[in-house]
Formats: C-alpha cells, structure tokens, sequence
C-alpha cells in the first residue's frame, strides 16, 4: 500500500495519506524529516544528482551525505590501506587519497574490470597519486584478489568499500573475496544498497527489489558471524535526527572479531 506525501509549508507539517487515513508530523520532527528525505533520495537519484560534484577535480559519483559519514568511518578507524571496487573517474579514490594525506597516514588501491585510458591519465596525473594504486581486472577474479591481498602488510588496519558491479551476486562474491583483509574493528560497505527502494524510478529493473547490494550484505552477515550489520553513531549530533540519509542502507559491516 503506497502512501501519499504532502509537505504543507504554512503550518510546517508533512502529512501522509494512506487507506486508513492521514498522519501529520510537524515539520521539526525526525519522523517528517525522513519522510521528506526518502522522497528527496528519489527524486534525486531520477534527477541523477550525484553526477553533479567533483573532488579535487576529478568526478565523484556519490551522495555528499554519505561521502561525509564515510570520513568520519575512516578518520575512527585510520586505515594504512583503503580498497575500493569501482573506480569510474577517480574521484573517490581522490577523496579517500585526500583524506590519508591529511591524516598523514594510509593509501587507496582502486580497482576496475575497465579503467578508460582518459579516467587512468587524470589519475595518474593527479597530485595525489603517488597515494594510488590502479588494478584493471575483475574484483573477484583470483589473480586480482591476489595481487590486491598481496600489497597489505601483516600490520596494515584496511577497509574495503564495494562500488563496482552492484548486482547481488557479484556483491556477494566481493563481500567473500575482500572481507577476510578487512581488519578487526574495521569496515567494508555495500555501497548503492537503496536499488532496492527504486523499481518503477527512471533508469531502474524490476528485479532490483531483490537484486541489489544490501541484499548481499544481509546475507553475508547471516552467513559468517565475524561482521555485523552497524549504524555507527554520530561522533557530533545536536540535531534531532538519527539516521543516515543514504543511497547504503544496510551497507555498513563492521568486522567484529
């Protein structure tokens, strides 16, 4: 049963219309500011807002909210190596290279079936590449798991975050691959896991109802009791809201033990 919204700015409510009637939710509640960011989210992703930002001059397709909860996971944790599936235009890369400069610790390996030889030369002549290492393959072909595995040091703390092919299997197949390099105390995310909200939006497949990210992460983390599934609490929150506005709902797996 879907439900009508409607934002009322007069009387700064947001109202929700379903079969059994109406709900009114003033509008500094955490419940209407979800309510408006879900359709926000939405909008946003038919609108395809994400491919409208750069970092440091390179291209990142990412939602700005979630890139800055990831800085906070990654100034926690402090990673000597950051490995991301999915290297597109570099940009990501370029944020997290960005971000171990500044904490003057840490390196990024990017990995990608396919790096167009325009993406690899802006990358490699970036200012920060000598932060960055490029691997062109399958993420979870063998002998790339192989020469990525074989670049982490016995003491190097690492996080993993997947953003290459986001259909369950592969997803699940990368979450099998990198999760044993991720350390204790440590992240991998299942990045783009709101596929699943989308079906009927532009640019979306029936089967991603089922077919996505977070339903690798779920199984995943039923599967090997070592992660957890985590909402990692606001290091600074004198808001009212809670919960992240995200395209990785249930993305975030923390290695436990």
């Amino acid at each position: 049963m879907k439900a009508i919204i409607k934002i009322d700015l007069k009387n700064d409510q947001v109202i929700v219309e379903n079969e059994e009637g109406a709900i009114n939710y003033a509008m500094n509640t955490p419940e209407a500011f979800s309510l408006i960011s879900q359709a926000w989210l939405r909008a946003g992703w038919a609108a395809k807002y994400v491919y409208s930002f750069t970092w440091m001059g390179r291209p990142m397709i990412q939602l700005p909210e979630d890139m800055i909860r990831l800085q906070e996971l990654i100034y926690s944790v402090k990673p000597d190596v950051i490995i991301e599936t999915g290297v597109a235009h570099g940009g990501s890369l370029v944020f997290y290279a960005s971000l171990m400069k500044a904490i003057e610790r840490g390196r990024v390996i990017g990995i990608d079936i396919e790096i167009r030889p325009h993406n690899r030369a802006a990358i490699e002549q970036h200012e920060l590449s000598p932060l960055i290492t490029l691997i062109e393959g399958s993420s979870v072909d063998e002998s790339v798991v192989a020469r990525v595995s074989s670049q982490i040091g016995s003491n190097d703390k690492v996080m993993v975050f997947l953003d290459s092919d986001h259909s369950k299997n592969h997803v699940l197949a990368e979450l099998n691959a990198y999760a044993p390099l991720v350390t204790k105390d440590s992240y991998i995310v299942a990045m783009d896991g709101i596929m699943g909200q989308l079906p009927g939006a532009p640019r979306t497949k029936p089967d991603w109802s089922w077919n996505n990210p977070r339903e690798a992460a779920r199984e995943f983390v039923a599967q090997h009791a070592d992660f957890a599934l985590v909402e990692p609490p606001f290091p600074f929150n004198e808001s009212a809201v809670t919960q992240r506005i995200t395209y990785w709902p249930d993305g975030i797996i923390n290695r436990v033990r």
